[in-house]
């Protein structure tokens, strides 16, 4: 310790003032940058403030630094002020200046005896250490707790950010520039794989054994004859026959006339006519009977006429048709809308587009739409995902806040398929809690815990998006070391994909034994495997996230064993929602919340249609040809008549 200077083989102190307020760390660097001295040897370094009334000094003390610090309540050092630079004194000269007096000063600046015994001073204290120190028992000696552990932990703590925020990095790039599918073939850990499954993959029972020579041979893509009359054969066609002018026909060899003897076939082309438009003006006749005038009690009938959709206005129902067509399958705003049609000949505004959607969407379509949702709750699987949508003028809320287009869907193999589009201004758990009061049956959903509030249901997790996790634990260089448990994890998960393609087909009590035999026990072994794999990864990490994405829901990922017709993907939804989103970058927001419950309401008309093999604008045309004027609204029943899958309309719209 600092008492026993026998143990200092150098003293060392800084001419000039140092500023106080520097800690160890800086006081080292002085020693080490500007006195070119070495820290860790066995030398005391002094520093004096500009006030001459505090001292600090360094020490190491082998297994750790030491800074000292003191102060005098009265009188003043008499420190030498010229230059800054390393000044050695003995160990008598120290000794002086760790007296209960203020040292004098010898003709070179450096601290000599003290001058007056009786001014008090502070004792030293011993501020920081580097390292285990053993408190000394020197009067005046009051070590400082020890803080190596917390800098380590500190330093600890900043490494797993720095790895943290680098994976975050690594991933956001991968995002934007990256490949955006997630088969293992783009993935490209195949390769890697072989670490855990290299005998499995590569065996081939059937394979011979080569020759000396083998030449590769070069393969030509087969042409499959009839292709391009598949593609063309709904399209009416025509025949143009090129002839040679009467005039022309005149042998050059001889001058004669020259007769037909065939024609040949050169080639087949595909010629587009653009969209016009036309404008009908409807009349109605009038009939009187002439016999109840002459007897003085006239009566007279019209001729019925079909109802507009949009009352007062120039729509049509195939007006109306191609307008949905356009924004709500191709996904075109209809400011871009307003373009076209004006090229075709009408300056249509967008604001006269709006308002005619909402009108047949209130008077006719949410009616159909209202059908559907019926016709879905009654079904025992459903499919359900959520994306978000920005809605202006919401009552309350800022125009920035993010609204969300909820789907519920039938499942793959349903007869009588429903796609149901639901907005809402939030995605709390209550909206699918009130949607779904009532229900009972399975529901394939992602992990959100939204879901968890809903009664009397079965939740069964996608693995579509367990596997996404893992895929999105993969580190930038996918051939590494840590790359190997999230790949692994990847091809695991891959096992049970194939299985239940094999298994596409089976009737659902067959699908379910199966499942119980073939995959079962890989869930088992993969979650054993998880929870093993799992210890020690970095929490917050992709891969520790993935881990406990699988880990706290494995009873909901086990569900879908329960019954054939679940499915071990949520996809379906996801595919359900993805023109949505497609659509949602073109037009970007809904001006308004009837607007957005709107395009809820035409998104499930159009994806129903096409769910049930239909013409979406077809369908649309229909309902809104024959739908004006029926007694629905006395007769609901009528509006089975508008539903995907009857008769009449299976006929007219496909």
């Amino acid at each position: 310790m600092l008492g026993d200077l026998s143990r200092v083989e150098k003293i060392y102190l800084r001419t000039g003032y140092t500023d106080m307020r520097k800690q160890l760390d800086g006081l080292i660097d002085i020693i080490q940058y500007s006195f070119r001295l070495d820290p860790y040897s066995n030398s005391l370094f002094l520093f004096c403030g500009k006030r001459a009334d505090r001292i600090k000094a360094v020490h190491y003390e082998g297994d750790g630094f030491c800074l000292f610090y003191k102060r005098y309540e009265n009188g003043r050092l008499k420190w030498p002020r010229t230059g800054e630079e390393a000044r050695q004194i003995s160990h008598q000269q120290l000794r002086w200046l760790l007296d209960r007096s203020s040292p004098g000063r010898s003709g070179n600046g450096i601290p000599q005896s003290p001058g007056n015994p009786k001014i008090p001073y502070k004792y030293w204290k011993i501020l920081l250490f580097y390292g285990t120190m053993v408190p000394s028992e020197q009067e005046g000696f009051q070590p400082m707790p020890d803080i190596e552990q917390e800098y380590k932990k500190q330093i600890k703590e900043l490494e797993q950010q720095i790895r943290l925020l680098k994976e975050q990095v690594d991933f956001l790039t991968r995002k934007l520039y990256g490949t955006k599918s997630e088969k293992t073939s783009a993935l490209e850990i195949e390769g890697q794989m072989s670490l855990f499954n290299e005998m499995e993959s590569c065996a081939d029972p059937d394979a011979h054994e080569p020759d000396l020579v083998e030449v590769e041979k070069h393969l030509r893509k087969r042409k499959h004859a009839g292709q391009r009359e598949k593609l063309i054969k709904d399209i009416p066609r025509s025949k143009v026959l090129h002839t040679i002018d009467e005039r022309e026909q005149i042998c050059e060899k001889c001058g004669s006339v020259m007769a037909k003897v065939g024609e040949e076939f050169v080639r087949t082309e595909v010629q587009f006519i653009p969209a016009s438009l036309k404008v009908i003006d409807h009349y109605r006749e009038t009939y009187e009977c002439r016999t109840c005038r002459k007897n003085g009690t006239p009566y007279m009938e019209k001729s019925p006429v079909p109802h507009p959709p949009v009352m007062h206005s120039l729509a049509s129902a195939s007006t109306i048709a191609w307008l949905i067509h356009q924004k709500f399958e191709l996904g075109i705003p209809l400011y871009r809308q307003e373009k076209e049609w004006e090229a075709l000949g009408l300056s249509l505004g967008r604001a006269t587009m709006s308002n005619w959607l909402l009108c047949v969407y209130r008077d006719w379509l949410s009616h159909v739409a209202g059908r559907l949702r019926q016709e879905l709750l009654k079904q025992e699987y459903l499919h359900i995902d959520e994306t978000h949508v920005q809605v202006l003028k919401e009552p309350g809320r800022k125009n920035t806040s993010d609204s969300y287009m909820w789907v519920y869907c039938s499942i793959k193999d349903c007869k009588q398929p429903v796609r149901y589009f639901e907005y809402q201004p939030g995605r709390g758990g209550k909206y699918p809690e009130a949607f779904l009061k009532g229900y009972a049956g399975y529901i394939h959903t992602d992990a959100y815990s939204g879901y968890n509030g809903v009664k009397g249901v079965t939740r069964c997790l996608c693995y579509t998006h367990l596997r996404r996790a893992f895929v999105d634990a993969l580190p930038k260089d996918i051939h590494g070391t840590e790359a190997s448990t999230p790949a692994e994890a990847v091809v695991r998960l891959n096992k049970l994909f194939e299985i239940e393609k094999e298994l596409d087909g089976l009737d659902p009590e067959q699908k379910k034994k199966e499942r119980i035999n073939r995959e079962k026990p890989l869930l088992e072994a993969f979650w054993s495997w998880a929870e093993i794999n799992s210890a020690g990864e970095l929490p917050k990490s992709k891969l520790h996230t993935a881990f406990q994405y699988a880990l706290n829901n494995r009873q909901e990922f086990f569900n879908y064993l329960e019954d054939g017709n679940c499915s071990i993907s949520n996809s379906l939804a996801e595919n359900c929602i993805r023109p949505f989103v497609i659509g949602r970058k073109n037009w970007l927001f809904a001006g308004s919340p009837k607007g957005a419950a709107a395009s809820a309401g035409i998104y499930t008309l159009v994806e129903t249609a096409k769910a049930n093999g239909l013409d979406a604008m077809k369908y649309i045309k229909y309902i809104l040809s024959d739908m004006p004027g029926s007694r629905f609204l006395e007769n609901p029943e009528y509006l089975d008549d508008y539903l995907p899958w009857d008769p009449m309309v299976q006929e007219r719209c496909r």
